[in-house]
């Protein structure tokens, strides 16, 4: 007779961690960008899921993309997850910045100069770059970790 080690049952309480999904359009003004923000609700993901990609609930949070500058990758009213701890450019990424007290989700990119290329996914929309003497003015929030949104 084959026998296994069982495993604790893990209580329901235990297995969910809850990141707190923000109205973001309200976050336009001087202050931290959450600062006249509201939770809406509280999204519930596995702890081990966030736990096997590196993540800490505490430093986590959800917002909404608004408008069309990421279109093919994150759509209008898709909601994206921040890694609030990681706000610096680490490397190519989408990351969500505050630019003239409005939140975007952008592709962060260091060029060979030390300048910094903000890049929409619709071609739509120009490139931006940050010249190395101005990132002081790139307000990076966090690194998008996660997506989701609706396939309808």
């Amino acid at each position: 007779m084959e026998t296994r080690a069982q495993e604790a049952p893990v209580a329901e309480s235990d297995a969910y961690a809850y990141v707190p999904l923000y109205d973001a359009r309200c976050s336009a003004g001087s202050g931290a960008w959450n600062e006249r923000s509201r939770v809406l609700v509280n999204l519930s993901f596995t702890r081990y899921s966030l736990r096997k990609k590196g993540l800490t609930p505490a430093n986590l949070a959800c917002l909404r993309v608004d408008g069309d500058s990421m279109l093919g990758l994150l759509d209008d009213g898709d909601t994206v997850m921040i890694d609030l701890s990681r706000n610096a450019l680490e490397g190519e990424g989408v990351y969500v910045v505050m630019l003239d007290d409005h939140l975007y989700a952008k592709r962060l990119q260091r060029q060979f100069d030390g300048s910094v290329l903000i890049i929409s996914h619709n071609a739509a929309y120009k490139d931006m770059m940050v010249p190395r003497d101005r990132l002081a003015e790139l307000h990076i929030i966090g690194r998008v970790v996660w997506a989701g949104g609706w396939m309808v």
